[in-house]
């Protein structure tokens, strides 16, 4: 009996696959974003595992105390006597000094930056030394090597970005001393192996030439590569090196180099994939909406079949297996779709990358196993899950009832959905309670969880919340349409359990539109409040790419006229943790740029060797005025004595603030971040005539006064959100489908009384009307239950990024009133082709329709 019910299914849905086509697309898209996803992420890591692996020789030395925060090389250096002496080593077949500088932007013909928004802009001294195992790096492609001062070797992708051609000369901007350069470009580089630096750039010069540059002349190293002889590996020769090396220098194996470095970044850009990843389950979610809904119509319409296999023998799991069997045959085809839709998404998502810096370009596309085998597992694991409810329900229905057309979904199981919805809301709020004000490890995922179980809550909960706003609208269309309105509120209240899954599609791509616009807009105030409160000075000196620039534009700019201090602000990250900088500015200086206000100790005691550090730092860490501070800087970890305590700063963050000696001591490089000028009164206009004249022919480094610093730091922000609102259009595109499916298939479910209708007189036009107005009280039910519940997650948010100095709670009323204003339009569009269906009908089949 089993294989004959299946049979009979199979058969129904092949009759039905039109109806079942958007069900379909809904997968096609979520599992379209996990497999291009994938591709991205694999083709991420193959390609910066293939640069490192010829970034590195095959034992690699190094200062102990390692790289900045922002992985550049500090300004520990290595004797050049030592690389004699390691290339005499047992086993040893040669030794090359490296040099190595972060921070050298290649400007192209038209005067703009190559590069430099994302990835780094790197300087070299050039170097033939061989990479690990035998590995050819980078080798000359057209031209040859530098060899003075003056020339200049370009990696070929910046090269051809930059419009350059040998023999030209090249403008180049610096954080070094020397700000601006102009060699002369006598040759292009390539990786001998194949691959490219993904957006990064590079120039190379002579090796005397970049320790002039990038080492302040001297006769030194950043790290030194030794190239093992032949039939000696890499662990043997390490332990031969690492016995001839002095105190605070350290050997490692080439392959263990690579593998840290890669990791290290691949750790740094894991984001991009758990973000994509995110948008990607929420796409998922959206379509299951769909898809339960396209079951739930479709086990409707085939009532009587149902009924009749019921009563020739097949059991309720025969009944149920039939449903699910369809869901996955549904599944799989839509993975199928959805892994070649993965691989255009992929084009995509590079595409996109590529305008932040990250350009995966010239790197082959990477289509792993693992891509296959998610897409199909998210595929039809989502499918056959959606379709569970319906299947279940749709078995319990009796034989009798099925005949009669009567499956409505028992009150007993909306009571049901309605408690276990408020269970969830209940659970959920807890949880964001605990994580904003309780001290809960993990408050980060614990907020998300929190968070998720309310959103699943009310969706549970969206047929009993429903009910009042759709007998408002039918009310009010009522009032306005006349019959045709009350048809319309009647058909969307005639099914609740439906129209509001449909609705919930819509509210959760739109929750988190205004989850986001509330994020925006509070970040972008909480920007102006920072800049208005913090910020003293006339004028602030600072970088396009949010990077240092060359200590001389300070130097040269107090020697303005009219300058009445200049106020200079470095920082860096702490290994890499956000939440953890190494500020510094000149406590002489410091109160004439920004505002600061000490607890504890003064901003005089702030010497080389101390530190201080915000009221919020030395709470969480018990630390009081006094205590010596184990800080972990480059030059090795450092105790520094704490002298002071200061309130709140939205600048200084909760980093440690110290002088600037003191960070240059610790390894980092001496450039600065901001600077902020103060001018005697009456002398603005000429002052800012003479800073924009010096920084003319230093296009990265920008003069601004304090609403232009402001204007500056507000840009990433919408850049960010562009990107985000562009990952949930995935999501409202699914929702939409959502509609316009539910209202085709509940016109076929509604053939016989659409005829009745025209029989007794509605025209086409009043009955596309009647359409028309129930795909928009659909869309206003989601876009109000999106938007009320996007607010609260908005608000909770910026509570938790508080600490972070997010301190404005802004809720942008006109582009949430924008939101429901396009959800109405939606509404409408939805309606187009099945109203256009429904007006075409037959009046006589249609009344002749079982």
């Amino acid at each position: 009996m089993g294989a004959v019910v299946l049979r009979v299914g199979f058969k129904s849905l092949l009759e039905r696959k039109l109806r079942l086509l958007m069900s379909t697309f809904a997968i096609v898209l979520g599992v379209g974003f996990v497999a291009g996803t994938l591709v991205f992420s694999d083709t991420l890591d193959r390609s910066f595992t293939s640069i490192f692996a010829s970034s590195v020789g095959d034992v690699v030395v190094r200062p102990e105390g390692g790289r900045a925060g922002d992985g550049s090389p500090s300004t520990i250096t290595i004797p050049a006597a030592l690389v004699d002496e390691l290339a005499e080593v047992e086993g040893a077949a040669r030794a090359d000094g490296r040099v190595e500088a972060f921070g050298v932007f290649v400007i192209d013909k038209d005067g703009k930056p190559i590069g430099g928004s994302g990835p780094p802009a790197f300087g070299a001294g050039w170097s033939d030394a061989p990479a690990g195992h035998g590995i050819k790096g980078l080798v000359i492609d057209t031209g040859r090597e530098p060899q003075g001062p003056g020339e200049v070797v370009l990696d070929e992708f910046t090269a051809e970005k930059s419009g350059y051609e040998l023999g030209d000369q090249v403008k180049i901007s610096t954080v070094f001393r020397q700000a601006s350069l102009d060699p002369v470009l006598v040759g292009t580089a390539r990786f001998a192996e194949g691959g490219s630096l993904n957006g990064a750039t590079l120039a190379a010069f002579e090796t005397r030439a970049a320790q002039d540059l990038f080492l302040d002349g001297k006769d030194a190293y950043s790290e030194i590569w030794v190239t093992a002889e032949d039939g000696v590996s890499q662990g043997e020769l390490r332990d031969e090196v690492a016995q001839e090396l002095p105190v605070g220098f350290e050997a490692v194996t080439g392959d263990d180099a690579s593998d840290e470095q890669a990791t290290d970044l691949l750790d740094d850009l894991s984001f991009i994939t758990t973000t994509l990843l995110i948008f990607a389950a929420i796409a998922l979610i959206v379509g299951s909406y769909l898809i339960v809904n396209t079951f739930s119509i479709l086990v409707a319409q085939r009532s009587r079949e149902l009924a009749l296999l019921r009563a020739l023998g097949a059991s309720q799991w025969q009944v149920r297996r039939l449903v699910l069997a369809e869901a996955g045959v549904l599944g799989l085809l839509g993975s199928t779709l959805g892994l070649g839709l993965g691989i255009l998404l992929f084009f995509g998502i590079r595409l996109a990358f590529a305008q932040f810096g990250l350009d995966l370009a010239n790197t082959p596309m990477v289509f792993g196993p693992r891509t296959v085998l998610a897409a199909y597992a998210v595929g039809v694991v989502v499918t056959v899950a959606a379709a569970f409810v319906p299947a279940w329900l749709t078995s319990r229905v009796s034989p009798v009832q099925a005949m009669r057309d009567d499956i409505a979904l028992p009150e007993a199981t909306l009571r049901r959905r309605s408690l276990v919805g408020a269970g969830m809301v209940v659970v959920g709020a807890v949880g964001i309670g605990l994580a904003l004000f309780g001290d809960v490890p993990r408050a980060g995922y614990v907020l998300g969880l929190g968070a998720l179980l309310v959103l699943l809550g009310v969706t549970a909960l969206s047929a009993l919340l429903a009910g009042p706003f759709l007998r408002a609208a039918r009310s009010l269309y009522g009032r306005w349409f006349g019959m045709v309105g009350t048809l319309a509120g009647q058909n969307a209240l005639r099914n609740p359990r439906r129209t509001a899954a449909t609705a919930s599609a819509l509210m959760i791509g739109l929750a988190l539109c205004t989850t986001m616009a509330i994020l925006g807009s509070s970040a972008k105030k909480s920007v102006d409040e920072a800049v208005e409160e913090n910020f003293v000075g006339d004028y602030v000196v600072s970088n396009v790419f949010g990077v240092p620039f060359s200590p001389v534009v300070a130097e040269q700019t107090a020697e303005i006229p009219g300058v009445s201090s200049v106020n200079r602000f470095r920082f860096q990250y702490l290994d890499g943790d956000f939440n953890r900088p190494m500020v510094a500015v000149d406590p002489a200086e410091v109160t004439k740029g920004l505002k600061i206000s000490m607890s504890e100790g003064s901003l005089e005691d702030l010497t080389e060797g101390t530190v201080i550090v915000s009221e919020k730092r030395a709470e969480d860490d018990g630390l009081e005025v006094g205590d010596e501070v184990e800080i972990d800087v480059p030059t090795k970890q450092d105790d520094y004595e704490l002298v002071g305590v200061f309130e709140a700063n939205q600048v200084l963050g909760d980093g440690y603030v110290v002088s600037l000696d003191t960070f240059t001591a610790a390894g980092f490089q001496p450039s600065d971040n901001y600077v902020f000028v103060s001018v005697d009164e009456g002398a603005r206009a000429e002052v800012l005539a003479a800073l924009k004249a010096l920084t003319k022919d230093m296009p990265l480094v920008t003069v601004k006064d304090q609403a232009g610093l402001a204007e500056e730091q507000r840009g990433p922000i919408d850049q960010l959100l562009a990107l985000i609102y562009g990952l949930l259009a995935l999501a409202l595109v699914i929702a939409v489908l959502g509609i316009v499916n539910t209202l085709a298939l509940s016109i076929i479910e509604r053939t016989r009384e659409v005829g009745l209708l025209r029989a007794l007189g509605v025209s086409r036009r009043q009955l596309r009307t009647m359409i028309r107005l129930e795909s928009v009280v659909i869309a206003v039910l989601g876009a109000l239950m999106g938007t009320l519940l996007g607010v609260v997650f908005g608000v909770v948010l910026m509570k938790d990024l508080e600490s972070q100095g997010l301190r404005v709670i802004s809720v942008p009323l006109g582009q949430l009133l924008a939101f429901l204003a396009i959800s109405v339009v939606v509404g409408v569009l939805a309606a187009v082709v099945p109203a256009r269906r429904a007006a075409r009908l037959d009046v006589l089949r249609a009344i002749a329709t079982e």
